[in-house]
């Protein structure tokens, strides 16, 4: 009991400072930019997920992206398979490798995704992190904390929740929080909200709250809901 309680004030001391450590803004040197889009592939999401595809491909067809923008896919389902693409930076490839999988029934694996987002954060920059998912079955402390390791690589996290399940939303608040990102919620039927939102995000990966505030005066307001959390303290 006394070890648990030890454990837990460590990772509560660690967020505190990760709270504390100010943002830096993503992409200042001018490189192409580096997302990565990790995707929760078990059964539940079987229904939406040929719709999910084409959406999250469409990231890289508005014009500030086209060039600029390299994305990588990561992926879990069934049993313990968590894999990950390599770099690519077209709309075609990437729409190539997610019509490859198929849904598979399994228990959700984000702390995987996090902790490979991390190790490529360490080994280059990599200005955002998506995940789309619609359940968290992991201990929420130990996420945390990984969350608040991608804060401090200045890679926050951008969680796009299908469905409402209560106990995976209040999860997934607190690691996009954490982590210095952006949380949104969506459904079957707002595939265009989708949309627009992930083309805010990738935008976000090139030129960072500049092209976002871009995107707003030019009347795309889903780059206000990102500008408004990613402001917050």
């Amino acid at each position: 009991m006394e070890r648990i309680k030890q454990e837990a004030q460590s990772v509560e001391h660690f967020l505190k400072t990760v709270k504390e450590t100010p943002l830096r803004e993503p992409n200042q040197t001018g490189q192409q930019g580096r997302l990565i889009f990790a995707m929760d592939a078990t059964a539940s999401r079987e229904p939406t997920w040929d719709m999910a595809c084409q959406i999250q491909s469409d990231m890289f067809i508005q014009p500030d992206c086209i060039n600029n923008l390299s994305v990588q896919l990561v992926y879990y389902r069934g049993y313990n398979e968590c894999k990950a693409s390599p770099w690519v930076n077209n709309a075609r490839e990437l729409l190539k490798l997610m019509s490859a999988i198929r849904c598979r029934a399994g228990g959700t694996q984000i702390g995987r995704v996090i902790k490979h987002a991390i190790s490529e954060s360490k080994e280059r920059s990599v200005q955002a992190a998506v995940f789309v998912g619609d359940c968290l079955e992991e201990p929420l402390p130990a996420l945390l904390e990984l969350a608040g390791q991608l804060r401090l690589l200045n890679s926050p996290l951008f969680i796009f929740q299908e469905g409402y399940d209560l106990h995976a939303g209040q999860g997934f608040q607190k690691l996009a929080k954490v982590s210095g990102g952006v949380y949104c919620q969506f459904d079957q039927h707002s595939a265009s909200q989708l949309s627009a939102l992930l083309n805010a995000v990738s935008a976000y990966t090139v030129g960072g709250k500049d092209a976002l505030k871009k995107q707003l005066k030019d009347g795309r307001m889903q780059a206000a809901q990102l500008l408004e959390q990613l402001n917050s303290p």
